[in-house]
């Protein structure tokens, strides 16, 4: 069971993702990657997050970064938010990852820092124990 889901709104987000595998895999942990975006999939969001086993979700998306506040709407458990440089140096992505509503949390790191997010991660499924 992947303790972690990370999600990428495009494949174009790979390179990101890998570095986040990379950190959680130092770290001991279990985890997947998928390509989902929010726009083009929104079905196969919706169940891939009601029926994940993770106990948190990574959501990596540049421009308008809809995917960590899909997810966090479909989910109580924690959602990270990685924007990606993309259009505007990522500061498009950055804005809209946190300003989220009330009541759809959703953390932030810093721009294509995929690294911290598993960090955070880390941190997250310490306090659990």
């Amino acid at each position: 069971m992947p303790e972690v889901a990370i999600l990428m709104g495009s494949k174009s987000d790979t390179s990101i993702a890998e570095k986040t595998s990379m950190a959680l895999e130092e770290a001991g942990i279990a985890h997947e990657m998928r390509v989902i975006s929010a726009h083009r999939n929104p079905d196969e969001l919706d169940e891939y997050v009601r029926n994940s086993d993770a106990l948190l979700f990574i959501a990596i998306a540049g421009l308008s970064a809809a995917l960590p506040g899909a997810i966090a709407a479909r989910t109580r458990k924690p959602v990270i938010g990685v924007p990606v440089s993309t259009a505007l140096g990522g500061l498009d992505a950055l804005l809209s990852i946190a300003q989220m509503p009330p009541g759809v949390p959703v953390a932030c790191v810093g721009i294509d820092n995929g690294v911290n997010a598993a960090r955070l991660a880390e941190r997250i499924l310490q306090a659990r124990d």
